[in-house]
């Protein structure tokens, strides 16, 4: 009988022991993911407070920008009447939105025939290109920037939205990406496409295509937002104000003489230079989480 005792009570002191192991383990998860979660929004403030105070700079009146005051103590909007009516800023706007445009959608047709081509062909030297077209990513932006102004100065086409384009009709990334894709789509599906006696161009346009949207359409995002934000480029290839895009023009409003120190204007349009990328992130934000996991599987 003693034996028996002394078999439940260990038993029963174990099962304590393991319920306490697994209540501190609880404990210790809740408080991981307290401070996580803490974390994660005191990270989230300091990106959140800067926009804020950018949208409230642009409402208030030039006299309340150095002063001690977060939000604005007479709201204005003439700030945005000045900048929209009285500026070139509705030609940088449209200049930027041509721009993204253009490149968005040679991005998506070129990358997405050249990857459907690379991973579909089996051609002699389609790896040699494969690599020689991943090797240009190891070249920096900053060293092709002369040999482009070169090239576009010869052929004519600074200041042209041509010449701010065209170095991003095709890119590398986007190539890469779509092959990755494309090589997820079964061989069976285009060999019983071509024997129903669709074209090459047919099978790449009605059944490849459609099958690797999620992709095209992170590829589409991200590349109009880096085009959109682009500065660098389009500052050396335009040399007029008619043709500067969005970021060219606003850094024309914080250096020239006329707009110096006029930070109300300034944050007035990087309010209005922002507020494409919101809608478009608001509108797509389902398309750009998933196209950023899906490139991480892929790559």
């Amino acid at each position: 009988m003693e034996i028996g005792y002394e078999a439940k009570k260990r038993t029963l002191v174990r099962a304590i022991s393991e319920i306490e192991l697994r209540l501190g383990v609880k404990r210790l998860d809740s408080l991981i993911k307290g401070v996580c979660y803490a974390l994660l929004a005191l990270g989230g403030i300091f990106m959140v407070v800067p926009f804020i105070w950018m949208i409230a700079t642009s409402l208030k009146p030039g006299h309340e920008i150095f002063n001690f005051t977060f939000l604005p103590q007479a709201p204005t909007i003439d700030n945005y009447r000045l900048v929209i009516f009285e500026t070139p800023f509705p030609r940088w706007y449209l200049n930027s939105f041509i721009v993204a445009i253009i490149s968005t959608l040679s991005v998506a047709f070129f990358d997405t025939l050249a990857g459907y081509t690379l991973a579909k062909y089996d051609f002699p030297g389609h790896k040699i290109i494969f690599i020689g077209i991943l090797s240009t990513l190891m070249v920096p932006t900053e060293m092709l920037l002369i040999p482009w102004y070169i090239m576009s100065v010869n052929l004519k086409w600074a200041n042209t939205y041509w010449g701010i384009v065209f170095p991003g009709v095709i890119t590398a990334t986007g190539i890469f990406l779509m092959k990755q894709f494309m090589e997820g789509i079964p061989n069976d599906l285009i060999d019983a496409a071509r024997i129903d006696g669709l074209s090459e161009f047919g099978i790449f346009w009605r059944i490849a295509v459609p099958l690797v949207k999620p992709a095209l359409a992170a590829l589409c995002i991200f590349n109009f937002l880096g085009n959109w934000n682009a500065f660098i480029w389009p500052l050396i290839v335009t040399d007029t104000k008619e043709m500067y895009t969005l970021p060219v023009g606003l850094a024309f409003f914080s250096g020239e003489s006329n707009y110096d120190a006029e930070w109300h204007l300034i944050m007035t349009g990087a309010t209005l230079s922002v507020a494409p990328l919101l809608l478009v992130f608001f509108i797509f934000q389902r398309q750009i989480i998933k196209g950023i996991a899906l490139s991480g599987l892929k790559g």
